[in-house]
C-alpha cells in the first residue's frame, strides 16, 4: 500500500483530472431527481472546500511534498490537525464525492467515490510511513492521540480560541484549487442541464449564463493570481 501511495502522490496532479473525465461516460441516473442530486452534491463539495480552507487558515501544512515525493520538515499537530490527522484529505474526498453525486451519474459516482477513497488511503499510508521513519516516537504519540480519519471535536472550541485565522493564507494557498473545483462544478451543472432538456429546457438557453459565470470565475482567479505574483497579497 505504501508503494501505491507513493505512486499516486507522485502522479496525482495528472491522474486525478483524467479520472474526472469518466463523468462523460453514458450512465443510468443516480437519482430520479437531478436537481436534488445537484443541490446535495454541490453542498457536500462546498463543505469539503470549506474544511480545506478552515484547516489551512488555522495552521498550514505542506502537502505538496518535495520533487513530487512525500516530504515534511516538521510534524504538524496543531490547529485542526490536533483533532484529525488528515483534514485536508477529508476535504478532498468530500469535494470529489460531492461532484460525483452532483453529476447524477451512477457510474461516475461509484467510480470516483471508490477510487478517491482508495487513493487517499494509499497516500496517507505512504505519508505515515515517511513520518514514522522521520519523527519516530513523536509521530507514534501523535497517532495515539489523534485519529487518522474520524475527527475528535473534544477541545475544538479551545483550538479556535488559541489560533488566529489567516484568511490571506487561505486565499493564496487555495485560489488554484477553488478555481479548479468551481470550474468542474460549473461543467457538471452544464452536463446535468444538457442531459435533462425535458426538465430544464434547451441547453442553448442556459449557455450564455454558464459562460458568463465561467468568465467571472476566471476573472477572479486572474485577479488573485496578479495580486499574489505582484506581492500585493501576501501572508502577514
Amino acid at each position: 500500500m505504501v508503494a501505491i501511495g507513493n505512486f499516486f502522490f507522485h502522479y496525482r496532479n495528472i491522474l486525478l483530472p483524467l479520472f474526472f473525465l469518466v463523468v462523460f461516460v453514458p450512465s443510468p441516473p443516480l437519482l430520479d431527481n437531478p436537481t436534488l442530486a445537484l443541490a446535495v452534491g454541490l453542498s457536500i463539495a462546498m463543505m469539503g472546500q470549506l474544511i480545506r480552507g478552515g484547516t489551512i487558515g488555522f495552521v498550514y501544512i505542506i502537502r505538496g511534498g518535495q520533487n513530487r515525493r512525500v516530504h515534511a520538515e516538521t510534524l504538524v499537530t496543531e490547529g485542526i490537525f490536533a483533532h484529525c490527522r488528515n483534514p485536508l484529505y477529508i476535504g478532498n474526498i468530500l469535494v470529489s464525492v460531492g461532484m460525483g453525486l452532483a453529476s447524477n451519474s451512477l457510474i461516475f459516482f461509484l467510480f470516483i467515490s471508490i477510487l478517491i477513497i482508495f487513493i487517499y488511503e494509499a497516500i496517507v499510508r505512504a505519508e505515515e510511513n515517511f513520518l514514522r521513519n522521520k519523527f519516530k516516537a513523536d509521530f507514534d504519540s501523535y497517532t495515539k492521540r489523534v485519529n487518522r480519519w474520524l475527527p475528535n471535536f473534544s477541545g475544538f472550541s479551545e483550538t479556535l480560541k488559541n489560533h488566529t485565522f489567516a484568511w490571506k493564507r487561505v486565499i493564496i494557498k487555495e485560489y488554484n484549487s477553488t478555481y479548479s473545483g468551481s470550474t468542474l462544478g460549473l461543467l457538471i451543472v452544464g452536463k446535468v442541464l444538457y442531459d435533462n432538456p425535458e426538465r430544464y429546457g434547451a441547453f442553448g438557453e442556459h449557455l450564455p449564463t454558464l459562460i458568463t459565470i465561467f468568465l467571472v470565475f476566471t476573472a477572479l482567479y486572474l485577479f488573485v493570481r496578479f495580486l499574489k505574483k505582484s506581492q500585493r497579497l501576501r501572508e502577514d
